[in-house]
């Protein structure tokens, strides 16, 4: 694993440098990227983030401030995958400033406001507006977070 061609903010803490796999990305101040993270080409990563262990971040992501990422989360930049799609178009995944995604959630394509709250092994397909808690696939609309 390794990391190459990365924009990484000061006092970026990557305990196991060994055991991530970062490229072409950029990661703000102040952020923890854990062990067995995989973070790809072009990705965009804000100011005092928290990535957890085993978390795959692809192309097309950009994750904004002070967000906190579970063990196990997987992205996608793709809603309709094809083995031979000569005509791809990577698609894009926001996350707004304040939110926390649990472990084990899918997010595909979408948007995610500011100060939202995702639950654990949730699977995201849609856009979620601020100030939304979403567990188990159900949304509800309140402040998250104090």
């Amino acid at each position: 694993m390794s990391i190459k061609n990365c924009k990484l903010g000061r006092n970026v803490k990557i305990p196991h440098p060994d055991l991530v796999n970062l490229y072409g990305c950029e990661i703000g101040s102040g952020s923890f990227i854990g062990p067995f993270v995989e973070i790809t080409r072009g990705v965009i990563i804000g100011k005092n983030c928290r990535i957890q262990s085993h978390s795959f971040i692809c192309g097309g992501v950009i994750i904004g401030n002070d967000v906190f990422i579970g063990h196990g989360v997987m992205f996608t930049n793709d809603k309709h995958p094809k083995a031979n799609n000569k005509n791809w178009i990577m698609e894009k995944t926001i996350i707004g400033n304040d939110s926390s995604i649990g472990s084990n959630s899918t997010i595909l394509p979408v948007r995610i406001g500011k100060n939202v709250l995702i639950g654990a092994g949730t699977v995201v397909t849609k856009d979620i507006p601020d100030n939304t808690i979403i567990y188990n696939n159900l949304e509800k609309r309140e402040k998250p977070h104090g």
